[in-house]
């Protein structure tokens, strides 16, 4: 007993089914030949998933092992080994590792569908040379003459001995692909999954990860083969052939790719289906196939998540709070393993005159850079100077065209980005760059984990390492993460999900902290404490932080560079920034605050457009809002405020549709949105600019633009023509044939408003439309929404909340996806002690 409590349910389940297997097929009128077969093939199944669902590299080749390995434990036996089951057993399985091993390095450079059609022409070419290599492979006759025999005293020849006999190495496979999965490399094997390029940054060869997979995968496919080879007493080039592996991928998908048995269940699907539909039909293969689309359009997660559906009816439905709302807040010094154990008198970090082009776009113009120990280094500049550029030639991620780059002395510049990461740089993303679909605990676990000796363990349970799981609990505790380890990243707010970004790069234990505007898209009192943090740390270990918060910047940094243009504008202390005025001039403009003050004309009629009652929206589980009720007037501007985590951008979704409600009531001019598609909501009147600006990379400003009007053309609102929208941003014309992606941040925000107006508009959602840009750019759209107002509606969600109190007409303040204050918005820009009591600033 005290055994079996110890067995993971996983791998009791699958003991079991091999045990009743025989009795159940016999008792449908199979036979244990047939029981055989369905192990085998969930044996290759299992082995393909451990690239299709785990690593998530589709093979459409993966055939290729099975056959291979087969014939190779033909040959051996009929050549060299006669009547001998576990040297050409052993020596197979050589063959294909070493194969695997030669053709993954090359194949694993490429990704996608680049490497899925490498794979597909691998099964091709071997497919062709053993139907045609006669002498040696039989040709269209295959190979036979194999013997199967006995072994330690056990008959083999017979059926029910070898189902059993394969059973039990199906299980002990099962044991080891259940402790891989579970273990380290099995943990960065998902992380790839997820996000091969944050993997790269906190210091994993991911190449060396994926290449452990193919092979590992490959030779337990080859296994299958193998012993499908002894059932049958031969082989042929079919199971080589493209449609043999396009029958193991539907089984994995089948069966549901994403869970341990899935795939096994798969193959017991698609056995049971032809056996029985055999009978019938001929073209079984062909109803085979309408059951594999219909699963990918209606099942994705195959049988597994069908079952799942079905009995979630009869659990127990638990209500939580947003995420965020469950946090515990310490004030904790900084953990001892994180701070280095020596300091050095000059520069951790230096760059000497880098130069990075894009095209004809110079970014980054012979930039000199030297971030002193134990210092907190800000690089500022406007929109377009090339900071980001900048520090992503400092971290690894671009290969300065010209120029040098060093860590403590030694030269890093064109390593690669693992490399520069264990070297002792750790960064954050200007995008939060996470691994979304993973809990809090798991993402901060895989950054502590990256410098651990046993991050290459394949064998080991990760959970049961005490010294990452105790150097995990302390970077979640001292980051203020304590409570939502279990919350899944990419459900975070924006706000938390910057923290979490942060918190994994300083997991990583780095000799210097690259920070990449990390207070951006913070509620207020967050920001005072996230940049608390960052000072604190800036004690220990060296930070190089960008950053638009230019208060906050004078309040933190010790040391400052300002760029422009690709260069360097001053390079100097906070005071010689503060006052120079080329930086007031290109950068700080006339600051925020005189923008707030001057006074405002509101243009709100009484007319009601937009109405909101009781509404309620869930992620999951997860309660976000609550009974939500405010009214938006013809030309009125809403300022939608709170903390991080309390609902803002959630109920913009909603709105819009994206996050659809529950329950409740959502009317524009009359027309109920609930029960709405996004894109139906956007042809009533809706023009929506998402938090990070969404816009379509690859694609030019004129192709954005044109995509957002296509089918918004509907009478129902103003209608915006191009030229209308050059009005409200002429620099937009002058960008229309560059890529969307090559802008600046002030530039592309432009033309996500821009995109949001295109064809005909009422209400105007923006989502943090300010975070992250220059004062000066943020002046200038500042501008441009206070002359629409008098054209649309406006709802805004910013945590800048000057600006916002100062544009709107009105607030409407949320805590934990409650309305918990509305009125007019002068009150809370006057009245600093109501602000303070609403809000908790």
């Amino acid at each position: 007993m005290p055994m079996l409590n110890r067995l993971p349910v996983p791998l009791l389940i699958a003991g079991v089914g091999l045990l009743i297997l025989p009795p159940i097929l016999l008792a449908l009128g199979l036979t244990v030949t047939s029981a055989t077969e369905i192990v085998v093939f969930a044996l290759a199944c299992m082995a393909l998933n451990i690239l299709v669902g785990h690593t998530g590299l589709v093979s459409f080749g993966h055939g290729a092992w099975f056959g291979l390995a087969a014939y190779a434990a033909a040959l051996i036996q009929r050549n060299w080994m006669p009547n001998s089951f576990v040297g050409p057993t052993l020596l197979a399985l050589v063959v294909v590792a070493i194969t695997a091993a030669a053709f993954g390095y090359l194949i694993l450079r490429r990704r996608g569908v680049y490497f899925s059609l490498l794979t597909l022409a691998l099964a091709a070419m071997l497919y062709s040379v053993s139907f045609r290599w006669t002498d040696v492979t039989g040709g269209e006759n295959g190979l036979g003459g194999i013997t199967r025999p006995a072994l330690l005293g056990f008959d083999l020849d017979a059926g029910t001995t070898y189902y059993w006999f394969v059973a039990l190495i199906a299980f002990l496979v099962l044991i080891l692909l259940w402790r891989f999965h579970n273990s380290t490399v099995g943990s960065v094997l998902v992380a790839i999954r997820e996000n091969e390029q944050r993997a790269r940054f906190l210091g994993y060869p991911t190449n060396r990860y994926k290449l452990a997979a193919f092979v590992l995968s490959a030779t337990i496919t080859g296994l299958a083969g193998i012993l499908l080879l002894y059932k049958n007493r031969m082989t042929s080039a079919d199971p080589i052939s493209v449609a043999f592996s396009g029958e193991l991928l539907a089984m994995v998908v089948i069966g549901g790719m994403r869970s341990f048995l899935g795939p096994a269940l798969g193959a017991l699907f698609f056995i049971l289906f032809r056996e029985f539909l055999g009978i019938y039909s001929e073209n079984w293969l062909f109803w085979f196939g309408l059951v594999f689309v219909g699963f990918i359009i209606f099942s994705p997660t195959g049988l597994i998540g069908m079952g799942e559906r079905l009995i979630a009816p009869f659990r127990k439905k638990v209500e939580e709070d947003a995420a965020m709302s469950a946090r515990r807040i310490e004030v904790l010094p900084l953990p001892e393993f994180l701070r280095p154990k020596s300091s050095v008198d000059g520069a951790v970090l230096a760059a000497s005159h880098i130069v990075k082009s894009f095209g004809g776009i110079k970014a980054v113009q012979g930039v000199d850079i030297a971030i002193a120990d134990r210092t907190l280094h800000a690089l500022i500049g406007p929109n377009g100077a090339g900071k980001t550029t900048a520090f992503n030639l400092l971290s690894g991620m671009y290969k300065p065209d010209q120029g040098s780059v060093s860590l403590m002395g030694m030269p890093i510049a064109g390593h690669t980005p693992e490399d520069i990461a264990s070297a002792g740089i750790g960064r954050s993303f200007q995008i939060t760059n996470l691994f979304p679909a993973l809990s809090v605990g798991e993402n901060i676990r895989l950054a502590v984990q990256a410098r651990h000796p046993r991050r290459f363990d394949p064998v080991t349970n990760a959970l049961s390492i005490s010294a990452i799981n105790a150097e995990t609990d302390a970077v979640i505790r001292y980051l203020g993460l304590a409570g939502i380890e279990k919350a899944e990243a990419g459900m975070l707010s924006y706000g938390g999900q910057r923290l979490l970004d942060m918190g994994v790069a300083l997991a990583t234990a780095p000799r210097v902290l690259l920070l990449d505007e990390p207070l951006a898209g913070l509620a207020a009192a967050e920001r005072e404490r996230i940049g608390a943090i960052i000072k604190r740390i800036s004690t220990d270990l060296p930070v190089l932080l960008v950053e638009h918060d230019i208060d906050r910047v004078f309040q933190l940094a010790d040391h400052v560079t300002v760029m422009n243009e690709g260069r360097v504008l001053l390079d100097g202390s906070v005071e010689e920034a503060r006052s120079s005025p080329k930086v007031q001039e290109v950068y700080i403009g006339s600051g925020t605050t005189a923008v707030a003050a001057r006074p405002r004309e509101t243009a709100a009629g009484a007319k009601p457009l937009l109405t909101v009652k009781n509404v309620d929206t869930f992620y999951g589980k997860s309660h976000i809002l609550n009974d939500v009720n405010f009214t938006l007037h013809e030309n009125e501007i809403i300022a939608l405020l709170g903390r991080n985590g309390a609902g803002k951008s959630t109920l913009l979704k909603s709105l819009i549709g994206i996050a659809p409600a529950s329950n409740g009531s959502i009317q524009l001019a009359g027309s109920e949105l609930i029960g709405l598609s996004s894109a139906e909501a956007a042809r009533l009147g809706i023009g929506y600019v998402p938090q990070g600006r969404a816009l379509f990379a690859g694609m030019t400003v004129e192709q954005n633009l044109e995509l957002g009007g296509l089918k918004r053309q509907t009478g129902n609102g103003v209608h915006w023509t191009r030229e209308r929208i050059y009005d409200y941003f002429p620099r937009i014309r002058e960008r229309l044939d560059s890529p969307a992606d090559y802008l600046s941040g002030g530039e592309q925000q432009m033309v996500a408003v821009a995109r949001a107006l295109s064809g005909d508009v009422r209400v105007l959602l923006l989502d943090e439309p300010f975070e992250g840009l220059a004062p000066a750019v943020v002046e200038q759209l500042f501008e441009t929404f206070d002359r629409l107002r008098k054209e649309i509606a406006i709802i805004i969600v910013d945590h800048n909340l000057d600006l916002a109190l100062a544009l709107s007409d009105s607030t409407v303040a949320l805590e934990r996806g409650k309305v918990i204050h509305q009125g007019p918005s002068k009150a809370l820009r006057d009245d600093l002690d109501l602000r303070r009591k609403v809000l908790w600033l």
